[in-house]
């Protein structure tokens, strides 16, 4: 009988170790559980509010520390969405002259894909042709700048 007694005051401290764990893997795994993404319907009410539809001018483009704002005076340009709010059509005037291409998103509206191709579009429309990421939303401003890359590119679009 003494024997067991010997041994209880080790099991309480098994016991001890080994609700530790249990607790220190409870806290782990709850740290490991990811975020709820971002509401898509309200990134999506605020691109279409926003930007769909739209005429923006190019306030301010530039190029490696150049500013290239002046090769887009007076040019507007215009998403529209044909099926999907994450993708569609793009329309830039030059001169009088409509291009037309397409845009995409990706689900959270944090990048624009930009492809202006019909007619063959001028030279200067090879800087737009980019996948850009919003860099600020601070309409009647979206601020970009060239996705996955530092290059030193900006794009500022003004909402008319």
């Amino acid at each position: 009988m003494l024997l067991k007694l010997k041994n209880v005051p080790s099991f309480k401290n098994d016991m001890r170790l080994v609700i530790a764990i249990i607790f220190a893997l409870i806290l782990f795994l709850a740290s490991c559980v990811k975020p709820p993404a971002p509401d898509s319907a309200i990134g999506q009410a605020l691109f279409t509010s926003n930007i769909l539809n739209r005429n923006f001018i190019i306030q301010y483009a530039s190029d490696s520390g150049v500013d290239i704002t002046s090769r887009y005076a007076l040019d507007t340009v215009v998403l529209t969405n044909d099926t999907s709010y994450f993708n569609g059509t793009i329309t830039c005037s030059k001169a009088g002259t409509p291009y037309t291409g397409t845009w995409s998103s990706n689900s959270d509206y944090s990048q624009l894909n930009i492809n202006i191709t019909t007619p063959t579009p001028p030279a200067e429309f090879s800087f737009l042709n980019i996948s850009w990421r919003f860099t600020k939303k601070d309409f009647p401003i979206m601020q970009l700048a060239p996705w996955g890359s530092t290059a030193p590119k900006v794009l500022y679009m003004e909402r008319l």
